[in-house]
């Protein structure tokens, strides 16, 4: 068994890797000194938090308008699902680029410049939705697809540089655990401002951002830069030598967080439409807020697993693990509950406690497992596959609703077990991460 060392960590795997029984202690006593600095940290954390935070909310804050969009504007269902697809698609394939930028100058010098993009273009959809042109809108979704490449992947990245140890995990889970909250309040905040107008939320979106860009502006201080930046030529072979050496844990790592993702939005687009018809019929504000139940789930276990984890590989094995069973047994037991909205919520709230306990994990093992010069490049690779993740799950699960809701769920189920095999086999850290 060989060890790998990453800069800041040391991460431990089954058949790659040592136990580091040895460094336990210090590593211990490392941690609690670096908890009792993480209470100075306060502002720190909340201006990294918003990074994630209006991501979330540029894109999810128009789902509750969309049928809206289609009769002002005269618009099919699949055109108007572009608006949202569109957007995640472009900063998918743009999020890759970002990276490099970012280990190639700073994390700020691409996180600043992408907030004032992402919120420009926000204003301009709103005027393509004032004007009631349909091409104005796509325009500028794409362009805050560009925008939104440079913003929560590279805020990733940055926690990596700014913290280590426990507060590094703890950073973490409160950008899953922000992420999540986006997630929640973004259907709530779109019904809302719909009732002042139903393209309201088009411009209430920049506000958001402004917010965000001056919270980083002024209370995150980056870290300087340890060596010169990386040319592209030797920086790619960095990546692949990277990925060749711990590609056998870190590969299987991004596709488990990108079907999770996919499995969540996938399920909550189901719920959103199930929600409207009968015997539910729950509409409005009133369907955001159930919404909302399964994603408050998750948002309180990913904050309290970041938090809790610290640098404990065998514990995040544990996590991880059990996340993914309770994953995968609370969707299959939906099937049999599809009419009962009290056990179809419940359930969906376990499952969505499964994905708050495994994304942290891999959070940080991610970001932890290359040296500062290329965490960039590898936390956006990561974030790629979760966006790709999150577009797609909608369109694949209308066509399955198609086919009945039974097979939905026996989709979600069967992926749910697919991602713990894969996590189960694959990615098995060990003892303390240093």
């Amino acid at each position: 068994m060989e060890k790998i060392k990453t800069g800041k960590l040391t991460i431990g795997f089954e058949s790659d890797i040592p136990d580091a029984k040895s460094d336990s202690k210090k590593s211990r006593s490392g941690s609690s000194s670096k908890d009792n600095k993480a209470k100075g940290h306060i502002w720190e954390f909340m201006a990294i938090a918003t990074i994630p935070l209006v991501l979330v909310l540029g894109n999810s804050m128009l789902v509750p308008i969309l049928p809206q969009l289609q009769s002002q504007l005269g618009i099919s269902r699949f055109q108007s699902s572009l608006i949202i697809t569109l957007f995640s698609i472009t900063a998918g394939l743009v999020i890759p680029v970002s990276g490099y930028l970012s280990d190639r100058f700073t994390r700020k010098s691409v996180i600043i410049p992408s907030l004032i993009i992402y919120g420009a273009a926000g204003v301009l959809a709103g005027l393509g939705a004032l004007w009631k042109s349909y091409s104005i809108i796509i325009i500028a979704r794409a362009i805050q697809g560009l925008g939104a490449a440079g913003t929560a992947p590279i805020a990733m990245a940055l926690v990596g540089d700014m913290y280590k140890g426990a507060m590094e995990s703890k950073a973490l889970g409160l950008t899953e655990a922000s992420n999540g909250t986006g997630k929640v309040v973004s259907p709530i905040l779109g019904s809302l401002f719909a009732l002042i107008v139903w393209y309201a939320p088009f411009f209430a979106f920049p506000f958001f951002c402004l917010i965000s860009l001056l919270a980083v502006l002024f209370l995150i201080k980056e870290p300087p830069a340890n060596k010169k930046p990386p040319k592209l030529g030797p920086y790619m072979q960095q990546i692949g030598h990277i990925l060749k050496e711990k590609g056998n844990w870190l590969i299987p790592s991004f596709f488990a967080g990108s079907l999770a993702l996919f499995i969540l939005f996938g399920v909550l687009f189901y719920l959103s439409d199930i929600l409207e018809a009968p015997p539910f019929e729950i509409l409005g504000v009133k369907k955001g807020m159930v919404l909302a139940i399964p994603l408050l789930g998750m948002v309180v276990t990913s904050y309290t697993t970041g938090a809790f984890i610290k640098k404990n590989g065998t514990l995040m094995r544990w996590l991880m693990n059990i996340g993914l069973i309770l994953m995968t047994v609370s969707l299959a037991l939906t099937i049999f509950f599809l009419t009962n909205l009290y056990l179809l919520i419940g359930l969906l709230t376990i499952s969505g406690i499964g994905t708050g306990l495994l994304l942290p994990c891999l959070n940080t093992m991610i970001t932890g497992s290359v040296e500062k010069e290329q965490r960039g490049a590898i936390t956006s690779l990561y974030s790629s596959l979760r966006f790709i993740g999150v577009a797609f799950g909608p369109p694949i699960f209308g066509w399955l609703m198609k086919i009945s809701d039974q097979t939905v769920f026996i989709t979600v189920a069967s992926l749910a077990l697919l991602t713990l095999a894969m996590v189960f086999f694959f990615i098995k850290p060990k003892g303390e991460i240093a």
